[in-house]
């Protein structure tokens, strides 16, 4: 009896500290690659603002071929709204909104994931000339673990998990850009 006693008291006392500590923890989470595309700027950009376009390079688009995909609005413009649903539990369902778009610079992107969990995030993808044959593409994206979930961000690793899904997009991207 002693023995269940003393494991139900440090289990507490584990849960106790584990709560206390996702107080302290931060809850906000930004993750951001780039690559260099032997293309000029404003083509890029014109390639990347059109969201159906991720079907040729990003990596969660790429998961699952046969998902259900709905479209609202006129794709490249502020509130054109990408919908996807898929059995893939990688994918799951959302939505991806355009939010805003400074022209030849950057498009931002509202997500709103529904299933397997729901949740909101941001993305961005900027493109910066280096010459005017290549640009440096970033692909970025933020979020928000609530409290008490927050803790559990060191131990998921979003930077390793996230950011290697952006470095496979990037990568992808620059393959099917630098072939045109």
């Amino acid at each position: 009896m002693k023995i269940i006693k003393k494991i139900v008291l440090a289990l507490v006392a584990l849960v106790v500290i584990i709560a206390i500590a996702g107080l302290f923890m931060k809850k906000d989470y930004a993750i951001e690659r780039e690559i260099t595309i032997n293309q000029p700027k404003d083509s890029i950009f014109k390639f990347v603002k059109q969201v159906k376009n991720q079907d040729q390079f990003s990596v969660w688009n790429k998961m699952d071929p046969n998902m259900k995909k709905n479209y609202t609005g006129t794709d490249g413009t502020v509130g054109f709204i990408y919908g996807w649903e898929s059995q893939n539990e990688n994918v799951g369902t959302g939505e991806q909104e355009i939010k805003k778009i400074a022209e030849g610079e950057r498009v931002d992107f509202e997500l709103r994931f529904k299933v397997p969990m729901e949740s909101k995030g941001n993305a961005y993808i900027a493109t910066e000339a280096i010459s005017p044959t290549q640009t440096k593409v970033k692909w970025g994206f933020t979020g928000t673990m609530p409290y008490p979930w927050n803790v559990m961000m060191p131990i998921m690793g979003m930077d390793e998990m996230i950011g290697k899904d952006l470095q496979g997009g990037l990568d992808n991207l620059k393959g099917v850009l630098e072939k045109k």
